[in-house]
Order: C-alpha cells, then structure tokens, then sequence
C-alpha cells in the first residue's frame, strides 16, 4: 500500500495500517493534502483495509483538521512515544473506519 505500512505482522491486524502524509510547505493550502488522503481512503478500502492510523503531533493544528475533514477520530494521546529532533514527544492518536471494508 503506497504512503502504508502494515502495524503488525499478526494476521489479526492485517487490515490495519498506519500512514503519514507530508505536503512541501509551498504547496500547502491547495488541497493537496487533501487529495492525497481522499486517493489513500480510496486505495486502502479497495485493497480491503477497514482501519487507518496516523500519529500527529498535538500542535500541528493543519494536519489534525485535515484528517478531521477526512474522516479520522482521535483515539487519544500517547505521552512521550516519539523521539524528535533528541526531544520525546507526545503524539495525538487517529484512525479512520472503513464504511466498506471490514463490515461482516
């Protein structure tokens, strides 16, 4: 899955994938983002993928009302996951449900 990777290896989560997705500072405003995660719902039902998840740091305010508008959820925080730039990091947890895969 272009943009994916699977969270696990166990075959019980094997419709479970996390993604990132990342817009060059010139393009940001222009629905790229936008699009980018409409093609990744898109690709990931298809292939069969009932659940999306995305960690994202708490001020980044663009990216939360971005995945907001795209249908994920914040699940929660998980305190002090991320390591960046020699800093631990908090990091807000989202997912996304497929309405299409996953149902039965």
């Amino acid at each position: 899955m272009p943009g994916c990777a699977a969270t696990s290896a166990r075959a019980v989560y094997a419709g479970v994938v996390e993604h990132g997705v990342y817009v060059h500072p010139a393009a940001r405003g222009l629905g790229v983002g936008s699009a980018l995660l409409a093609a990744l719902v898109a690709s990931t039902e298809a292939a069969g993928i009932w659940t999306i998840q995305s960690g994202i740091f708490p001020e980044n305010a663009a990216s939360l009302a971005l995945h907001h508008r795209a249908g994920f959820r914040v699940i929660g925080t998980r305190e002090r996951v991320g390591r960046h730039h020699g800093r631990w990091r908090d990091v807000v947890l989202l997912e996304r449900r497929s309405a299409v895969a996953g149902i039965s």
